[in-house]
């Protein structure tokens, strides 16, 4: 095969790939719900010098997300039950960092009623090599797809995050997160898969991924 026809049958692969991953975006839908505290019911608080705590809050379908605060650190699970969603990889997703969630989760359905696939959320992460003029680190955001656990599923290896999109180096984030959580979640196994960085990489990715 010549360099031309392989450029061609390259790039015929890749818009054939680029419409199936955009007719799928489009045909799922999203829904809102919140993480903020008066929404959510507290269950534990932690008594140390930084605090933290757990609270629960309601999700689409019955679904539970238990949001965990320790040492300035959160993590955000999602379960049947609060039990269910501990169990699960998420709820052991530290980032190194300080970090926090802003107060809303996107869901990701099939259709609207549907039970959902995945959910984004907006994450922060302090960059203690950057710091504003009081000498306090600059907050650098990224999406987070995190996949959920379908239907039948054991418990314990269906919740796990999939997909990082850093909001600051790519104009289009949330359209890039959409179209990982809609391409990439529901095939992707927690206890083998690798987190995928989408679009282009920036300092809240390097925050965020192990080292």
């Amino acid at each position: 095969m010549s360099r031309i026809s392989l450029i061609v049958v390259t790039l015929s692969s890749a818009l054939l790939t680029f419409g199936a991953a955009t007719a799928q975006t489009a045909q799922n839908v999203s829904s809102y719900t919140s993480t903020e505290p008066k929404q959510c019911r507290q269950v534990a608080v932690l008594r140390g010098e930084d605090g933290g705590g757990i609270r629960t809050c309601p999700g689409p379908q019955g679904l539970v997300v238990v949001v965990s605060e320790d040492d300035l650190r959160e993590t955000v699970s999602v379960g049947r039950t609060r039990k269910a969603a501990e169990a699960e990889p998420a709820a052991r997703a530290w980032f190194e960092p300080f970090s926090s969630t802003t107060n809303t989760i996107e869901w990701r359905q099939e259709a609207k009623g549907k039970p959902p696939f995945a959910m984004i959320q907006r994450w922060h992460l302090a960059d203690v090599t950057d710091e504003d003029k009081d000498g306090r680190p600059k907050s650098k955001q990224l999406f987070v797809v995190t996949r959920l656990a379908s239907a039948g599923e054991n418990s314990g290896k269906g919740v796990c995050h999939v997909a990082y999109i850093d909001i600051a180096a790519n104009a289009d984030a949330i359209r890039l997160a959409r179209e990982a959580a809609d391409t990439l979640a529901r095939d992707f196994r927690c206890d083998t898969g690798k987190v995928k960085v989408v679009g282009t990489s920036g300092r809240a990715v390097e925050l965020a991924l192990p080292r």
